[in-house]
């Protein structure tokens, strides 16, 4: 591999990551199935579950599976030219990262964007599926419990850089690089938090499925 693709592959990776994280399904379906655009109303984040709010299941897996599927196809692509021998081992974690920071920060919606939480799962699926299962598991059980989608996220997001360390030599091989990676998705998850943890504290976060009140 030549000298200058071990600087500048992780570098490519990691803006071509940006862009299919900048994709916003969200609006992208919304507007497809003739919904209101997810950033006027409910709490204004183009994510899955605010296109729930419009009224639409639909809509709202698909942007879900979509969200999903960015993180997954930017990790996929790098690993694929890794085994092509066009980047280095680094690309692949970098390509996680950048599809993340695209759909917090989407170039296509004025730097701004989602929680990125369906986004990392994607990226988790494609780095380690059994580590997408446990942290998805994590997530399914908090929400079954708690119905807060948001403690659920931010706690599956706790969870997920822990349970990657603890597989390592078990279930999968752990590195550094992706390790590193994975603990700065889940700081990014949750900090994007911020306004939900400052209402969970205040005891004003919606649970999932409950009516508001008129």
């Amino acid at each position: 591999m030549p000298d200058y693709l071990l600087t500048l592959g992780p570098i490519l990776s990691l803006l071509v990551g940006y862009l299919l994280g900048s994709l916003p399904f969200a609006v992208i379906v919304s507007r497809l199935m003739g919904l209101r655009d997810p950033r006027s109303f409910g709490s204004g984040n183009p994510g899955a579950t605010n296109v729930l709010r419009s009224g639409s299941k639909v809509a709202a897996i698909l942007t879900l599976m979509g969200d999903a599927a960015k993180g997954w196809a930017a990790v996929a692509l790098a690993a694929w030219c890794v085994r092509q021998g066009w980047l280095p081992e680094l690309a692949i974690p970098l390509a996680g990262l950048g599809a993340v920071l695209g759909h917090m920060l989407s170039l296509f919606l004025g730097f701004r964007g989602g929680k990125g939480v369906a986004t990392a799962l994607g990226v988790l699926l494609a780095l380690q599926p059994w580590l997408a299962l446990a942290t998805t598991l994590t997530f399914l059980v908090l929400v079954l419990v708690t119905r807060f989608v948001s403690l659920a996220s931010i706690l599956a997001a706790v969870f997920a850089p822990f349970y990657y360390i603890l597989g390592d030599n078990a279930i999968w091989r752990s590195n550094a690089p992706t390790t590193i990676v994975i603990v700065l998705i889940s700081v990014l998850v949750i900090n994007r938090h911020r306004a939900n943890i400052n209402r969970l504290m205040a005891g004003t976060e919606s649970r999932l499925g409950a009516k508001k009140k008129p």
